[in-house]
């Protein structure tokens, strides 16, 4: 990340300065149920805006129809930010090039504009020229905060870039800091664990940790396709069948990079995901056929539990079961303990169910960092360009 600009390395004082946030947050009601992505932009924001900036932010909002699709408006985030703020952020929902260019002008040093949703506008999935055209057409200066929209080649995250000064704001610096650098150079032991349930959305990911990790922790639903490679029966538990051959090449990459890739040795079963499941332990050899693996044992819990307690350097990516029901948690709150209680490691969580996982046992606060990318965060760590990224300005 060194060699690409920030805000640091510019003066915004009576600029007008376009922010990609990604405050693509759950709303219910009108009201933003989950402030986490709005808290995390706030660094960046309150350093331009005292620091005389015209703020402008941008952000989309899920995947509306189009502009009528009221549901996924910006206007409540926007109450949210002023009181996270603690100043007034006005909204502009108008035309780019007549209302809301108008607003812009209006604007003094130090005030925040926040815009209508992105995605009202096809312009912004597929980087419409004259879409990009106009939003560059309100700024001097385009800063990047939104990691988790910096794998998408969108108008907002490269169109603008290419058009104005472009820089990026602390959070994504943070973010690449943390997955990109620390990651890449790890304090030994360096221990990953991963878990969700497909082994498709990892499998890249799972490549590249295997060069560089001592112990790769593998539960969730991903671990039974990988039981299946070593020619095990798994019952009715899920497996991707068409990746087999692919898990397979991981264990034996494993073998060559003397990374140890440890899979569950013992599971939680059940014959159906429910509050009141009959629930079952066994051997990871010993599924029954009609039952299904929906959370690693107590014994995986502790042995994994012991890698993570000597490990320096932490990268923890999935739920090791379903943990949103009671009977399938347990594995994955000991794996959120032992991660939370290893305080002399670095702790790295990669989003998703992770930080939901996290935020359910009361951890969230005693780990190092928290990934605001889902997608971003997977692509980074695998080693991928994020065109976001590559297009900022380099030092």
């Amino acid at each position: 990340m060194n060699s690409k600009k920030t805000v640091r390395d510019i003066e915004v004082a009576g600029q007008c300065v376009l922010v990609r946030v990604d405050f693509n947050v759950p709303i219910e009601g009108g009201r933003v149920m989950d402030d986490t992505r709005i808290r995390a932009a706030l660094p960046t924001i309150r350093f331009l805006a005292d620091h005389n900036a015209r703020v402008i932010l941008c952000s989309h909002l899920g995947r509306p129809k189009d502009a009528s699709d009221s549901q996924f408006s910006l206007r409540p985030i926007c109450s949210a930010l002023s009181q996270l703020l603690g100043r007034e952020v006005t909204f502009a929902d108008g035309d780019l090039s007549t209302e809301v260019l108008t607003a812009v002008q209006d604007m003094g040093d130090g005030e925040v504009m926040l815009l209508e949703n992105l995605r009202f506008c096809p312009g912004e999935k597929n980087k419409d020229p004259e879409f990009t055209r106009q939003l560059a057409a309100l700024a001097d200066i385009y800063v990047n905060d939104a990691f988790g929209t910096a794998h998408r080649d969108h108008a907002s995250t490269v169109g603008v870039a290419e058009l104005l000064p472009a820089v990026s704001g602390f959070l994504l610096a943070r973010e690449v800091e943390m997955l990109a650098d620390t990651l890449g150079n790890p304090e030994k032991p360096f221990v990953a664990i991963l878990g969700g349930s497909k082994v498709s959305d990892k499998i890249a990911v799972i490549d590249k940790l295997l060069d560089t990790c001592d112990r790769l922790l593998i539960g969730g639903g991903m671990a039974f396709t990988f039981i299946a490679a070593k020619g095990h029966g798994v019952g009715n538990s899920l497996v991707e069948r068409e990746w087999i051959d692919a898990a397979r090449h991981m264990l034996e990459k494993a073998l060559r990079t003397g990374c140890e890739l440890m899979l569950p040795i013992d599971l939680v079963v059940a014959p159906e995901i429910s509050e009141d499941a009959t629930t079952f332990i066994v051997g990871r050899e010993e599924i029954p056929d009609g039952l299904m693996g929906l959370d690693i044992g107590p014994a995986t819990s502790a042995k994994f539990q012991a890698e993570i307690e000597r490990a320096k350097t932490i990268f923890w990516n999935g739920p090791m079961g379903v943990f949103e029901v009671a009977p399938f948690e347990s594995g994955t709150k000991e794996v959120a303990k032992a991660v939370a209680r290893n305080n002399r490691a670095v702790s790295v969580i990669g989003g998703g169910d992770s930080v939901a996982a996290l935020k359910k046992f009361g951890y969230e606060d005693k780990v190092t960092f928290i990934s605001t990318g889902g997608g971003a965060s997977m692509k980074l760590v695998e080693g991928a360009e994020l065109p976001g990224l590559e297009a900022l300005d380099a030092k």
